[in-house]
């Protein structure tokens, strides 16, 4: 599997299938901000509130071949029951060019989604390549509990102290130096702070490396 982070604000997502798997293959894509359809005879409780305000759209009838369901998809999410009908929707979406990700057959996938650790704008994933989802929480876990929420805090702050840098040092050869000085020297200091919430001694290490 080659590693990407794909946009899919405002792209067009189907679901097919409208069970527990479908709803959290949606609720990741809503995050997102991904269009979504689901198309399925019925749907989870859930999925009928967010149907209801009008966060997805839903197509209350079965996959059903040459019907041309799928049309615009940019992602197809097959998640229903049936390995047949997942086999179906998977086949007509890569004929239309959609990008597949099947709940019953790892062949028919162009790409697994994930476990993931959202701190603010830092993501953290982490893939078995569909070998053992259940290991692949156990990491997210584990992640969870390295990287608390003031990961997030810092990356907002270090934006703000990059702009800085590039501010006073203009000499691309010194900017090296800098990040040299930061991450090679001074990294497992920096994330010592962090991880303690210290985010005031993090910012005031980074300013002295920019000396």
């Amino acid at each position: 599997m080659y590693p990407i982070n794909l946009s899919i604000e405002g792209k067009l997502c189907f679901v097919v299938g409208g069970g527990r798997v479908a709803l959290r293959k949606i609720r990741g894509l809503l995050a997102e901000r991904a269009m979504v359809t689901v198309i399925a005879p019925e749907i989870v409780p859930e999925l009928t509130e967010l149907w209801q305000k009008k966060d997805i759209f839903w197509c209350k009838e079965p996959f059903q071949v040459g019907k041309n369901m799928l049309l615009g998809a940019h992602l197809v999410f097959c998640a229903t029951d049936s390995a047949m009908v997942n086999r179906q929707a998977a086949d007509e979406a890569h004929s239309i060019g959609a990008l597949v990700n099947s709940a019953t057959d790892k062949e028919d996938c162009d790409f697994q989604v994930p476990s993931s650790v959202h701190r603010g704008d830092m993501l953290l994933t982490v893939s078995t390549g569909g070998g053992s989802p259940a290991f692949s929480r156990l990491m997210r876990k584990d992640l969870e509990k390295q990287y608390g929420e003031d990961f997030g805090k810092w990356l907002a702050i270090q934006e703000d102290l990059r702009n800085t840098l590039k501010e006073k040092v203009k000499d691309t050869k010194k900017r090296e130096k800098f990040w040299h000085k930061l991450v090679d020297e001074n990294g497992e200091m920096l994330l010592d702070f962090i991880r303690a919430g210290e985010l005031e001694q993090a910012e005031q290490l980074v300013e002295r490396c920019m000396k």
